[in-house]
């Protein structure tokens, strides 16, 4: 329940203390690594094993993402990713099962990402409500329309201190970033490009003038970049412009290896020394 208290001019909204997505922008203002991966995937048990290492490994949040039959944003190493995974048996409620033990393993921010129609067939009430009992701290839904989000769901995410990341790309318009601004309480999620994910990041002149009129605008949230972050030269470029960075594709194709958890630490260590 939230606690509303009232001592003179201050109001205190208890549902809009810091959830640790927040704790951490607050904390941390530059190079933070985000790391993304498919629920369920390589095997149907392995969400938790592979959050703990990379948390050890040095990970700041993760992104966990919820598999679908229709991703269409998504390029071929991850669609085949939420494939296995779909054949592995993963649904949301088996992930909400799964991650009742989250925290007890793992400190780190979690966000959950993934498409609206699986959260729609689950309800998005309830989606909300089990993803904060269970310790997540925000979801990412690319496909969510702002004004869906904003006059039917927005209440969900806020009785439930979840963040809403939204998305933006090079074609998005000062008005509509300015009111994703408006509506966002982390981050906001610059994409490097219209692409699906799986591409290289290439900084040309004009993905530096989006980059760098983001910047000039000042927003209040601060941005991660994804879509392209593969190595330690993308991930620096991007963090001239960002907060931090996204590695995704890069990531999911490391879980093919047999010893995949074991090559973890390296991994991260090879993203950002």
């Amino acid at each position: 329940m939230a606690m509303i208290f009232n001592n003179g001019p201050l109001t205190i909204d208890y549902r809009l203390l810091m959830n640790r997505l927040n704790k951490l922008f607050t904390d941390k203002k530059n190079n933070l690594l985000s790391i993304y991966y498919t629920a369920g995937y390589p095997a149907l048990n392995t969400t938790l094993d592979i959050a703990e290492a990379l948390e050890k490994a040095g990970a700041d949040f993760l992104e966990i993402g919820f598999p679908y039959s229709d991703p269409v944003a998504d390029g071929p190493t991850i669609q085949n990713s939420s494939q296995k995974a779909l054949d592995n048996g993963m649904t949301l409620q088996v992930l909400f099962d799964q991650l009742k033990e989250l925290r007890k393993r793992i400190n780190i921010p979690i966000l959950l990402m993934g498409y609206v129609n699986p959260i729609v067939q689950f309800g998005v009430e309830r989606f909300c409500k089990m993803a904060a009992e269970v310790g997540v701290d925000g979801i990412i839904v690319p496909d969510l329309p702002m004004y869906e989000y904003e006059t039917l769901y927005a209440k969900y995410f806020k009785e439930n201190n979840l963040s809403n990341i939204f998305l933006v790309t090079p074609q998005t318009s000062e008005e509509r970033i300015r009111k994703i601004d408006e509506l966002s309480n982390s981050f906001i999620y610059l994409l490097s490009s219209s692409s699906i994910t799986g591409g290289s990041l290439n900084v040309s002149d004009t993905i530096e003038d989006y980059y760098k009129r983001i910047k000039a605008m000042q927003l209040k949230n601060p941005a991660i970049i994804g879509f392209g972050i593969s190595d330690n030269k993308t991930f620096s470029k991007a963090c001239e412009y960002a907060s931090g960075a996204i590695v995704g594709s890069k990531f999911v194709k490391l879980l093919e290896s047999p010893d995949y958890l074991q090559q973890i630490p390296a991994f991260v260590k090879s993203i950002r020394p």
